[in-house]
Parts: C-alpha cells; sequence; structure tokens
C-alpha cells in the first residue's frame, strides 16, 4: 500500500457527501481533521460513529451530518442543545466493538503519536474499540484508514504481538501530519465533600488490591489518598488511566505484582488527564494499552485479585438501582464500563465494587437527594440493583450485599443528606 501525506483540508476531502465515518472515543478522535471537515457545506448524509467529543466541532452543526454518539460528554450536551444532529447509541464500551464492526464505515479515523524510526505509529492515549476496525478497513480496498499523526502525543505501548497498539505507516491509507495539544482534564482539589468520601472508601481497599477507577473528582481522591495512606502492592486493571492512578505509581504503592492477569504493569484501554500524565506515558512500559473488549471482558477482570472497582452515580433508588447516564429525559454521559466493573467485582467475597456519589446535587437551582425512593420517570438504569455492594456518601456508607429490599432502603437513608431523610423515611414503603 502506498500511503499519502496530505493536509487535514485535502484528507477531509476524500469523504464523499454521503458517507459514513467511525472515530475512536475521547482523545483517539483526530481534532485537526474534523475541524477540517467542518469547514464543508456539501453534506446531504453523513454518518458519523463515535463517542465523548472533545471539542465542539462545527462539524457536528452542519446540515446532513448525523452523529451516533456512544457516550455523551459536555461537548455532545452542547451540540445537542444548540440543535446539532446527534443521537445516542445505548451499549457499553466493550460493545462498542461489535458496532464498529456491524456499521463497517467506509472511511475510518484515528489519531496516533508520530512514527517512529520502524514507521509505528503508537495509537497514544486510545486503544479502545476501533483498533481491530481499523486493521480490517486497512485490509479493504474500497475503505479508506485516516490517521492523524499528532507530535504531541505520547508514545504509549501494548502488549505485542497479540495487542500491538499501534498501526504502521505502510497499513494506512492517508497520514496527516498534526501538533494539535492533547486534551487536558484538569485533576482539581478535592472538595470536602469528596475527601470525606474518599476517607470512607478507602476503608474497603486491602493491600495488595486490584484497583479501577472511573472518571470525576471522587475517584481521583481515593486514589489520592491511597497515595498518602499506609498500604500498597496495589494493582492497576482500569478502563481508564488518570492524573491520580499516575501519582498512585509514583507515590511507589503499585506494584502489580498480586492481580493475577496481566501481572507486571497497569492494564488500561484510554487515558485522560494532565500534561504531567502524558509526559509520564510516554515509552513508560509500566502501563499498557489493551482494546477494549480484552480491559473489559468481565472474565478478565473477574480473574484479578482482591478487585475493588470505585465509581461514581448521578443516583440510586431504595431497591439499589443504581443511575450513572441519564436522569429523566436528559442523556448525561453513557454506560461506558460501568456495569463491566462493577459486575465482577463482587464475584468472590474479598472483591468490593464501590458506588460513591455525593448526597446532594443542584439542579436548576434546586438542592435535591441523589438517594430516591424510586427514579424519575423516563430514567434508565445503568447498573442493576443485584449487582450493586457498597454506596458510599459524604454521610456514611451503606452495604447492600446480601441485604433485604427493606434493609437496602434503610441503609441508603441512613447515608443520605440529613435535611432529606425524614422525607425518604415518609417515602418508603417495602
Amino acid at each position: 500500500m502506498t500511503v499519502r501525506e496530505l493536509s487535514a483540508t485535502d484528507a477531509a476531502a476524500l469523504l464523499r457527501p454521503t458517507d459514513t465515518m467511525a472515530i475512536p472515543l475521547g482523545p483517539g478522535a483526530p481534532a485537526a481533521v474534523l475541524h477540517a471537515l467542518g469547514e464543508r457545506d456539501d453534506w446531504e448524509d453523513l454518518q458519523v460513529f463515535g463517542a465523548l467529543l472533545l471539542d465542539l466541532y462545527k462539524l457536528f452543526t452542519k446540515k446532513g451530518v448525523h452523529y451516533r454518539s456512544g457516550f455523551f460528554g459536555p461537548a455532545e450536551r452542547l451540540l445537542l442543545d444548540a440543535g446539532a444532529d446527534i443521537e445516542f447509541l445505548p451499549a457499553d464500551f466493550r460493545r462498542f466493538v461489535i458496532l464498529a464492526e456491524k456499521l463497517a464505515p467506509r472511511v475510518m479515523m484515528t489519531t496516533a503519536a508520530a512514527p517512529d524510526a520502524n514507521g509505528e505509529m503508537s495509537l497514544s492515549l486510545h486503544a479502545g474499540a476501533t483498533v481491530a476496525e481499523l486493521h480490517r478497513a486497512a485490509a479493504d480496498p474500497d475503505r479508506v484508514v485516516i490517521v492523524e499523526a499528532n507530535v504531541q502525543l505520547p508514545r504509549t505501548v501494548g502488549l505485542p504481538p497479540q495487542f500491538p497498539h499501534a498501526l504502521h505507516i505502510d497499513e494506512v491509507d492517508v497520514i496527516v501530519h498534526s501538533d494539535v495539544a492533547p486534551f487536558v482534564l484538569a485533576d482539581l482539589p478535592a472538595t470536602d465533600v469528596e475527601r470525606a468520601i474518599g476517607e470512607r472508601a478507602i476503608e474497603f481497599v486491602p493491600h495488595g488490591a486490584t484497583l479501577q477507577t472511573g472518571i470525576g473528582g471522587v475517584p481521583s481522591t481515593v486514589v489520592s489518598l491511597l497515595a498518602e495512606h499506609d498500604g500498597g502492592e496495589y494493582g492497576v486493571h482500569s478502563e481508564m488511566f488518570t492524573t491520580g492512578l499516575m501519582l498512585l505509581h509514583q507515590a511507589g504503592k503499585v506494584t502489580n505484582t498480586r492481580k493475577g492477569v496481566f501481572n507486571g504493569f497497569s492494564v488500561t484501554t484510554f487515558a485522560l488527564g494532565t500534561a504531567d500524565l502524558y509526559s509520564w506515558l510516554d515509552g513508560n512500559t509500566d502501563v499498557r494499552f489493551l482494546p477494549v473488549d480484552v480491559v473489559n471482558a468481565p472474565h478478565t477482570i473477574g480473574r484479578n485479585a482482591s478487585m475493588v472497582s470505585i465509581n461514581g452515580a448521578l443516583a440510586i433508588d431504595f431497591y439499589g438501582q443504581v443511575v450513572a447516564d441519564r436522569i429523566g429525559d436528559r442523556q448525561y454521559s453513557g454506560i461506558g464500563g460501568h456495569e463491566d466493573f462493577v459486575a465482577p467485582s463482587g464475584l468472590e467475597l474479598e472483591d468490593r465494587s464501590l458506588i460513591c456519589m455525593p448526597s446532594t446535587v443542584t439542579r436548576e437551582g434546586v438542592t435535591v437527594s441523589r438517594i430516591v425512593p424510586q427514579l424519575p420517570a423516563g430514567t434508565t438504569v445503568t447498573t442493576p440493583r443485584h449487582q450493586v455492594d457498597i454506596v458510599i456518601t459524604e454521610h456514611g456508607t451503606a452495604s447492600l450485599r446480601g441485604r433485604t429490599v427493606r434493609e437496602r432502603a434503610e441503609a441508603l437513608i441512613a447515608i443520605a443528606h440529613p435535611d432529606f431523610r425524614a422525607d425518604l423515611r415518609a417515602g418508603w414503603r417495602a
């Protein structure tokens, strides 16, 4: 195959007015090419599959462009509010692999690190769900693979030969060279509420545990506290690698010697965090990036010793049903790996699954309880009640494993904000 080196504008011109295209989640999206696509006005029916946009790309405001997103972030919500043609595609992150294969878009795009001396382009901050489809498209003469090779991205590593986490320049059709700075997710100081939740959460993390952390202030606070406290010899098997997990490594707390699967290094499928995180990941063999259908496979997660998953939620009802992606008629985020990590983290007695959330949230100027007797009409459940183990707020800890429906309601009311407990008790019926 003869690779063409094109400008972002010329690469964008390769797409037809009626076409299909896929981009990776978040940090895997090719920013320069997406912005160049937004300068075109001749779209008739461009179908795009992606997730968690990290910029407000003008492309998705264009008439004739339809975006199917498997995970909403602030960009999707803002674009949708502005009238963009965006629909949520319900699927957990692991099943994005199957969706990409089913959709088989004519154009596959990704960002990658600049080619090394051997012509290998590390997929950098994202392995995710599109790796297999990129290779399939590269082998199909009727499809097009466009790689945005970015000199600012770190060269991260996989687990070759099975999981090389790279594309060779000879595999792809088009390379666009860019120097777009990667998206930075600030590591903000913990609030008093986050720290109170974190202090309770670390009580459930034993020495030598294998950790998974989700996105947000609370999971970040938990790993920061683990870095400060006694204990260690932790392993990391996490869908997302964060600045907090880097700090845990730097504190000497991570050895990855006790996991039971993928020993010797931390495992992840994408990374989001600070510029310091990206610099630390560059060439770092202590962290390996593997496809999401490997990292998030429940049977693989379940093989880890003392698996502790730490995730957030938007709300929970008295039965233990967890809402983490949608409230009422508002799609807030996505399913991601929530259920994949909550469920296997309870298959053995020493495994723990922690759902950590502030007890209240302010919506449209009104403070409401996140713990409710029943979920609002239209709300969809992210993780079912029978998989939930520990729920933590700043006011306490509710252990739901092995408890009856009545006992669950009583335990959850006890960790609700004191201002709402009387109304919650009144709203309970066995």
